[in-house]
């Protein structure tokens, strides 16, 4: 059974940048694709990022192009996400998920079955 864990969160001033990863156990990562998704207070889970299993094919949501650059190290069961110029607006909880899709991913979360337990995220002065 995948076990995805997250880390890299934290409080930093706009502008800051912060680098979140997503640790995985229980299964080799590199048959899935990953997702990153957001939650801020009071609104829906919303998709960041993906990148296919062997990280040929990455999409962003346009409101982090540009600045988040998603990435994985397959050897060490490890994805990635860079996150740079951070906004106020970037506040979340974030969340990396995983699903078996081959050469292609999705920013749809209904589509994903292993999730980890989030990681925050905070942008303020």
């Amino acid at each position: 059974q995948l076990q995805l864990v997250e880390s890299g969160g934290g409080l930093v001033q706009p502008g800051g940048s912060l680098r979140l990863s997503c640790a995985a156990s229980g299964s080799t990562l590199d048959i899935y694709a990953i997702g990153w998704f957001r939650q801020a207070p009071g609104k829906e889970r919303e998709g960041v990022s993906c990148i296919s299993s062997r990280g040929g094919r990455t999409t962003y949501a346009d409101s982090v192009k540009g600045r988040f650059t998603i990435s994985r190290d397959n050897a060490n069961n490890t994805a990635y996400l860079q996150m740079n110029s951070l906004k106020p607006e970037d506040t979340a909880i974030y969340y990396c998920a995983a699903e078996s899709f081959q050469a292609m991913c999705f920013m749809t979360r209904r589509v994903y079955n292993y999730w980890g337990q989030g990681t925050q995220v905070t942008v303020s002065s």
